[in-house]
């Protein structure tokens, strides 16, 4: 009897997790569609993918695509391309709490959600805080199976260019070794790798609140280059 693949959704494809992901679900054989939820065009070559320009702000409006077995989401931007405040948390808080309460509603299996090390509503950093809150109020939405990943200092090619990250990412390079014991959970991680993890942990039957640090999905996915 042949096996009946599943059904994917990932928002935020056009990032620099979400690309990777996009490449890594296309490819594993276990998606037999993956819906694109972008607003700007993306380039995918693989006949799995469809893509949907939507605008966010009228998220509701596709919850037909969300008739799917797992969402992914990879939404995040940062203040200098959001210009304020509250145009970030729009990105980073109000679309992933939408988005997880839209797949409720259509009975998605597993939210898979890519947050921040540092996530804390108490935080006295904004960024920190906005990440807190949104995985606060994820987890009041009770989705069935909820995994949360805590990447550290992302690294790998991005398209717009991030002066601070960019000196960040080769100091992490060459610190990333001698960040052992208690300094392991800081090491800076490649995207692909977190990409990587969301995919394999989709595949596990988990249920529940999972949260996943950023050494742990290093480890999870450690073949991944």
């Amino acid at each position: 009897m042949e096996l009946i693949k599943k059904t994917a959704l990932v928002l935020g494809a056009t990032g620099l997790i979400g690309k990777e992901l996009v490449n890594i679900l296309s490819e594993n054989g276990q998606y037999q569609k993956v819906h694109l939820l972008v607003r700007r065009p993306i380039e995918v070559k693989s006949e799995v993918c469809e893509v949907h320009f939507v605008e966010y702000d009228k998220l509701h409006n596709y919850s037909e695509l969300f008739q799917v077995t797992d969402v992914f989401c990879c939404l995040g931007t940062t203040i200098k391309v959001a210009k304020t405040k509250e145009a970030f948390r729009k990105v980073d808080y109000e679309y992933p709490v939408e988005a997880a309460r839209i797949a409720k509603e259509s009975g998605v299996e597993k939210f898979l959600i890519v947050s921040s090390m540092g996530a804390d509503s108490k935080s006295i950093f904004f960024y920190s805080q906005v990440k807190g809150d949104v995985e606060e109020s994820l987890y009041k939405v009770n989705l069935p199976s909820l995994h949360i990943f805590r990447p550290s200092l992302l690294l790998g090619k991005r398209e717009e260019f991030r002066f601070g990250e960019k000196v960040a990412e080769k100091v992490s390079g060459m610190l990333n070794k001698l960040m052992i014991g208690p300094l392991r959970p800081y090491r800076g991680i490649q995207a692909r790798k977190v990409a990587a993890a969301m995919a394999f942990v989709a595949q596990s039957s988990k249920k529940g609140k999972q949260i996943y640090l950023s050494h742990e999905i290093d480890s999870m996915v450690g073949f991944v280059e």
